[in-house]
């Protein structure tokens, strides 16, 4: 390149040396021209090349004008070269080094311009002398234009060169690179964020103005991809280093494994908010600092690498995956819980995503939206159903709540809840809207309504399938009180009043039915017609049989609330225990001669009462006599 910028400068000082020897004959070609002998030999029409002859002067003057415009260009342009070769450089003085650039720029197009202006006029010069009428001109000034021309030609592509590899403005413009990436990287720290709200650091502000005059320069050139390509490796790499603190092993999950496991849809809404928030609106927001002054289309793109390299496309993979799952009622809670996170960042994702260049994350995160509410309308469609389904299953053989009913009560207060109900009911109306269907108030809890039927109608079938009645009391007793429990919640608040009475009144039913047609028959036994020793013995072994039957067939029965369960024991105490009492107190009596009478008294009044008060335990605590 040096032997080219040599050459050049030699070609200039011959062309100005022409251009000297062009001006000093100028004048000597339009008098020899005006001498011609052909004007006295071809008279009228000499005459008129004489007008031709002066129009050669004036095509000769502009020329030798135009060409001393493009040597004072050339001066000015090598100045400026020495400035940027010599001078300055770009990290000691950013701003004179751009300054200079783009003058070198300015001079070298100007330089081209004059050069094109110049070529055009010393041609139309060699035309006119070339011209065979005209036969007095010096052929060494043919020689002296053509070599004009000729020079003119190589000043015509310095602007050309200089722009190529190893050119002088390409070689600015590789230093102006350089100083880009240093500037990046020496402001570039990760963030330790990501487990607090604090904020990330911005450049400082004489920092964004370097970086902006640098890009705007190279920008002006068509050399901006490359400062791109740095930015965008600079700050994806910080991105990924950022969010390493954070345990992403969730997102390897498989989706098969994923009902098995926890859900970590708190962690993953947790670090979806985090990336978003704090990662990618710092990265959005820096970036539209360094390259404002080209346009959002211009730096959109490097900001949607930098969001991808910061694994937000997995983190939306992931709630895809959940999407992809076997469908059941936590699946749904799953899915509001996803979209609840997707509508809190909602108008963060249209500020960050909205623009052309974020295509694929938008498509991504469209599509989990579209599976999140599409999955969660059709499962919440299809709850009644599914309690239906359940109908054919046996009831515990304990007479206990059956794990459905507190599962699904527990679910439809979570349903009804303020953590739950917006997000069902917004998802519901825009699974509507997609539809072209009115979204009607109070869906939510028509659906919970059909959903408590189906319950109902599940614990009729499941009552009669006891072979003992006594122990279908116990279950419809203690169904219809843990529904009457259900008072103060949301899905009693919903269900009403009067639906919470009902239960109540049909536990206490279902309460007097089984008191009355369990133990009453075991206290006949004790009444005796005729006082002999031998009747009150035959009556009380009649008794220990009776009680250890009943006990043995009771003593695995559950009452699960235990107000309800100490109510029942106190009644049964009541009516054995205090008959019973009688009962021995008249025994003893009458056989207190008699010791081979008293070894049928196998249970005390003591002992009798504690055996009925350790009935109907939710684990077994068997009465130890």
């Amino acid at each position: 390149m040096a032997d080219m910028e040599m050459q050049c400068m030699q070609n200039v000082e011959s062309f100005r040396n022409c251009l000297k020897t062009s001006l000093q004959k100028a004048s000597a070609i339009a008098c020899a021209l005006h001498e011609s002998e052909l004007e006295t030999a071809f008279g009228h029409t000499i005459s008129m090349q004489k007008c031709s002859f002066v129009n050669i002067g004036d095509h000769i003057d502009s020329a030798l004008c135009c060409a001393s415009a493009v040597l004072r260009v050339f001066e000015a342009v090598r100045q400026i070269e020495n400035s940027l070769l010599h001078d300055i450089d770009p990290s000691s003085d950013l701003f004179a080094y751009v300054s200079d650039t783009k003058k070198l720029e300015e001079a070298l197009k100007f330089l081209t311009n004059n050069c094109r202006l110049a070529v055009e006029w010393f041609k139309d010069v060699l035309l006119l002398l070339q011209d065979k009428a005209i036969t007095n001109v010096n052929e060494n000034y043919l020689l002296n234009v053509k070599k004009s021309l000729t020079i003119l030609h190589e000043l015509l592509v310095i602007e050309e060169g200089s722009r190529l590899n190893g050119g002088l403005l390409c070689r600015a413009f590789d230093k102006l690179e350089v100083e880009f990436h240093g500037l990046l990287a020496a402001n570039t720290t990760p963030f330790l964020p990501l487990v607090s709200s604090i904020g990330h650091q911005p450049f400082p502000d004489p920092v964004i103005v370097k970086l902006q005059t640098i890009v705007e320069r190279l920008n002006a050139n068509d050399r901006l991809g490359k400062c791109k390509s740095m930015y965008v490796e600079v700050r994806g790499t910080n991105a990924q280093t950022s969010i390493k603190t954070l345990d992403f092993g969730y997102l390897e999950i498989l989706i098969a494994e994923l009902d098995n496991r926890p859900s970590y849809i708190d962690q993953w809404g947790l670090h979806l908010k985090l990336v978003v928030k704090h990662v990618l609106k710092f990265e959005y927001k820096l970036c539209s600092n360094v390259f404002e002054k080209i346009g959002k289309e211009a730096w959109i793109g490097c900001f949607a690498k930098i969001a991808i390299e910061s694994g937000i496309l997995s983190l939306l993979q992931f709630g895809r995956n959940v999407c992809n799952t076997k469908n059941n009622p936590n699946k749904l809670l799953k899915l509001l819980d996803i979209f609840k996170v997707l509508n809190c960042l909602r108008l963060n994702f249209n500020q960050l995503f909205g623009a052309k260049g974020c295509e694929e994350i938008r498509t991504v995160t469209k599509d989990l939206i579209d599976e999140v509410v599409n999955g969660a309308s059709k499962i919440f469609w299809q709850l009644p159903a599914q309690v239906k389904s359940l109908r054919p299953d046996s009831p515990p053989t304990d007479g206990s709540v059956p794990s459905v009913v507190s599962f699904v009560t527990g679910y439809c207060n979570q349903l009804l809840g303020d953590a739950y109900r917006p997000h069902l009911t917004q998802v519901l109306e825009i699974h509507h809207s997609w539809r072209n269907q009115v979204y009607e108030e109070g869906i939510v809890f028509t659906q919970v309504y059909n959903i408590m039927k189906e319950i109902a109608i599940n614990l009729d079938t499941w009552s009669k399938s006891y072979a003992d009645v006594n122990l279908s009391y116990i279950f419809m007793m203690n169904n219809h009180c843990h529904f009457s429990n259900l008072s103060g919640t949301a899905l009693g608040d919903v269900m009403g009043d009067s639906w919470l009475r009902a239960h109540e009144q049909y536990k206490d039913y279902y309460a007097s039915l089984y008191l009355r047609n369990s133990w009453e028959n075991i206290l006949p036994i004790l009444i005796v017609k005729r006082v002999t020793n031998k009747d009150l013995v035959h009556k009380l072994k009649a008794f220990n049989r009776a009680f250890d039957e009943r006990y043995k067939k009771e003593s695995n029965w559950v009452i699960t609330d235990e107000k309800l369960r100490e109510n029942i024991c106190k009644h049964l105490v009541e009516g054995i225990v205090q008959t019973y009492r009688v009962y021995i107190k008249n025994y003893s009596l009458l056989i207190e001669n008699d010791a081979r009478a008293t070894k049928h008294i196998k249970y005390s009044v003591q002992s009798l009462e504690g055996i009925i008060g350790s009935l109907f335990q939710p684990k077994l605590n068997k009465y130890v006599k």
